[in-house]
Formats: structure tokens, C-alpha cells, sequence
């Protein structure tokens, strides 16, 4: 630990990323990205977007990025920001809503950097245990706090919450921001994003490294009442105007173009996890529910550190999470058929 530290440095655990191996090629479920490509319109823009237009800066307010996600969600341009990655606009929204004279109420198991990022603002929390099944008390959070945060589909556990229980927060909070992260609702759940003409105290976070395979380029976005937008511009505008390069705005706004390679993607990834769900189950899984790209899963005859660890060694990448509660589950990304189908194999072999 370093000298240098300030004492809120040394007081943190940041949040630990999938592994990005490079000893060996592996079969890589650990990370959610999306086993496909992006669009080829995406690859077509980035490279006409290298046009000798990198010596400049790009538009502070991505102003025509914002107008292909309003039209696309038929809202407002001032209704929409934009940042570098979901996980900025995420951090940019707790540093922007949230206040440390006020608990803020997120669930136990849930998306790990909302612990990370209420450490590092000093803001007071109010962790709301998952039942035994994994699903959200939705009383507790149905409360007047500080502010409450979503992850829906929930993640690691890929269980989703109904669109009447997202507004029974939003009516008991309507004082504070509730942000509902969507970082996988293209998978099947529900959005909310409807909602937000009801509820201006909602903000919808969503990303396109998902469900439009742009994990490398880095951007996501929140929707929101033009008060909400107005916060968090004010607040970027005060650490760094340019928080998205010409490259990914061209790129993510080919990727918003192109809705059928958009549908056809999902719907491969939905197909293939419905059908690797029910094999899992053939071979003795117990596996969550699941409206996102990945699975949550257990056995009762093998400990999930040890399979983890097993398919290691045979070149398949998942994720252990070695946290209370969840210490015997497995976060398995899904993959291409073929992908899903080496995994069921050595699965079997392992279990074997």
C-alpha cells in the first residue's frame, strides 16, 4: 500500500473484472460479451470514420449519437446522455444523484461496482438481502431513502423484475432517483424506458456491449427525464467534455442502423441459451430463470470451484464468484451452438 495513497484510496475494493487470459485461446463464457460480431455496417463506419478527422475533437454532446437513441427510443434528444461504457454513466449517476446524508438501497447480489462506487463517494448504503431463490424483496426497497439502483435483469443471478414492481419503487421514491440498469434487457426481459414519461425520477441505464457485441468500443448511455440528463451533463462537463471518441460515435450509430442484424443477433443468443438451459438440467444443474446472455447455475454433486477450475484446465473460461452465498454457483456466458455444446460435453466429462 503506498504512501502516496489518500485515505479513501486505501480504503477500497475495486471491482474485479473477467479474466482477459493471453496464455492460450480458450472457449471464453467468463465475461458476457457476445460470442458474434458486431454488424458489418459497424465495421464499415469505424473504418470510413478514419478519415483524417482523428486530429480533431469529437462533438462534446454527441449530438447526433443522442438523436439516433431518441428516435430509436422515441423520446427526446435532451432526454438521452451518453458515456464511455455503462459503467462510466453509472459512476457519473452516483456521483451526480446520490448524497451521503441519505441511504442508498441496492440488493446483496447484484452488479459488484455499486459497492465499489458507494465506497468511493462515502455514501451510506443499505444492502437488501436476495431471498433464498435469488429474487428481490421489492417491499424493501419501497421505501423513501436516498435513492434506490436496479440491475434488471439482475446480475450475476439473470433473474428479471416485473414492470409493476419496477413502478411500485419508482411511487415509493418519488423524491429520490431510481436507476435501473439495463444492461442485458435485450435478452428477453421487459424495458422500462416507457415508464420515463410517468416517472421523472427514473433512469434507465442501458449499454451496447451486450446484446450489440460492441464491448471493445465502449459505450453506453441513460434515459431520463431532461432534469436527470441536465445533472449528469453538468456533472461530466466538470471532469472531461469529451468522454466519447469519433470512432465509437460512428460505430454506435451504425449499430443502432441496423435492427435486423440487431434482432437476428438476439434472438440466436435467446435460442441457445433456452436450449443450453435445458440441457444443464439433463445432467443435474439447478439453473436460474435466465432473461440475459448468461446462466446461473449450480450441482449438487460437485462444488462450483471445482468445475470452474476443471474446465479451466480443459480450456473453457466461466465465472466463480467466491462470495458469501453465491460461492457454489457459476456464471456461464452464452456462447455460439458449438461453444455450448463443447461445454455440455466436458461437463459431462467432469462430472463424470
Amino acid at each position: 500500500m503506498s504512501k502516496y495513497w489518500n485515505s479513501t484510496v486505501k480504503q477500497l475494493q475495486p471491482y474485479v473484472p473477467g479474466e482477459q487470459p493471453k496464455d492460450m485461446k480458450y472457449i471464453k463464457l467468463n465475461t458476457n460479451e457476445s460470442p458474434y460480431p458486431p454488424s458489418p455496417r459497424v465495421l464499415e463506419a469505424i473504418s470510413e470514420g478514419n478519415n483524417g478527422t482523428l486530429r480533431l475533437y469529437p462533438d462534446p454532446n454527441t449530438d447526433n449519437l443522442r438523436n439516433v437513441v431518441a428516435e430509436y427510443y422515441d423520446i427526446d434528444k435532451d432526454e438521452v446522455f451518453v458515456g464511455n461504457g455503462s459503467d462510466e454513466v453509472l459512476a457519473f449517476s452516483f456521483m451526480t444523484f446520490f448524497s451521503p446524508e441519505k441511504k442508498v438501497l441496492f440488493p446483496d447480489i447484484t452488479y459488484s461496482f455499486y459497492k465499489v462506487y458507494a465506497k468511493l463517494l462515502n455514501l451510506d448504503t443499505e444492502i437488501i438481502p436476495l431471498d433464498e431463490e435469488f429474487n428481490i424483496p421489492i417491499e424493501k426497497l419501497c421505501k423513501n431513502s436516498g435513492g434506490v439502483v436496479l440491475a434488471n435483469p439482475n446480475a450475476p443471478t439473470s433473474k428479471e423484475v416485473s414492470i409493476d414492481d419496477i413502478k411500485r419503487i419508482l411511487e415509493s421514491n418519488r423524491d429520490n432517483v431510481v436507476i435501473v440498469d439495463e444492461a442485458y434487457i435485450d435478452f428477453g426481459g421487459a424495458s422500462v424506458v416507457n415508464l420515463i414519461k410517468d416517472y421523472d425520477n427514473l433512469l434507465v441505464v442501458q449499454t451496447l456491449s451486450k446484446s450489440r457485441a460492441l464491448a471493445g468500443l465502449r459505450v453506453g448511455f441513460a434515459l431520463g427525464s431532461k432534469e436527470l440528463i441536465e445533472g449528469l451533463n453538468r456533472l461530466k462537463n466538470s471532469i472531461n467534455s469529451y468522454t466519447i471518441d469519433r470512432i465509437a460515435i460512428v460505430g454506435a450509430i451504425a449499430a443502432f442502423e441496423d435492427e435486423a442484424y440487431f434482432k437476428e443477433l438476439t434472438s440466436k443468443i435467446i435460442n441457445t441459451r433456452e436450449e443450453t438451459i435445458v440441457k444443464l438440467r439433463d445432467i443435474g444443474f439447478k439453473v436460474m430463470d435466465s432473461k440475459a446472455n448468461f446462466v446461473f447455475v449450480s450441482h449438487k454433486k460437485m462444488k462450483a470451484e471445482e468445475i470452474f477450475k476443471e474446465l479451466r484446465k480443459k480450456g473453457i473460461l466461466v465465472r466463480y464468484f467466491n462470495e458469501p452465498r453465491i460461492n457454489n454457483f457459476l456464471r456461464i456466458t452464452i456462447g455460439t451452438d458449438e461453444e455450448m455444446k463443447t461445454l455440455i460435453e466436458e461437463l459431462k466429462n467432469i462430472l463424470n
